[in-house]
């Protein structure tokens, strides 16, 4: 499973020109899911996701937390974070989870962070088309993947 987490003053997703859900300060996280990844997974992402220090201090060194600055989250699903790019120029999505195993651990993933967080998860809609607007704030972006649990 992969995060990629994007440290933002504000971010929104719109689907069919409808404004779907939104946020300000906190964090816009993709989530992409492939066949092989577990609750594990799941939660150890969510878990070090709450905890990771990238706010700025008093002394503006990034030394604080989502949960220290009362931030939010909008999570966002995202099949095209396991692309394959091996081969040719059309990328190959083989590893993307299939819906019936993706969305429960995208369910997972909202869930475990509302509990963690104390308070509820913005997100996108699984499977739809849809339109991301954010205000990277720094720039911050940092991937994370459950397989590398550096």
């Amino acid at each position: 499973m992969r995060f990629v987490i994007q440290r933002v003053s504000e971010a929104s997703v719109t689907i069919d020109g409808h404004l779907y859900s939104e946020i300000k300060q906190g964090f816009l996280v993709l989530v992409g899911v492939e066949e092989a990844d577990t609750p594990e997974d799941a939660e150890w992402l969510c878990q070090k996701l709450v905890g990771m220090r990238i706010f700025s201090d008093a002394d503006d060194k990034m030394n604080l937390s989502l949960q220290d600055i009362g931030g939010n989250i909008l999570l966002v699903s995202q099949f095209t974070l396991f692309a394959s790019t091996k081969k040719g120029n059309r990328p190959s999505f083989i590893r993307s989870a299939r819906p019936e195993h993706a969305i429960p651990l995208y369910e997972l993933c909202i869930s475990q962070l509302s509990a963690l967080l104390k308070k509820p998860i913005e997100t996108g809609r699984f499977g739809a088309d849809m339109k991301l607007s954010l205000v990277n704030d720094g720039p911050v972006t940092i991937l994370m993947d459950s397989r590398q649990r550096e």
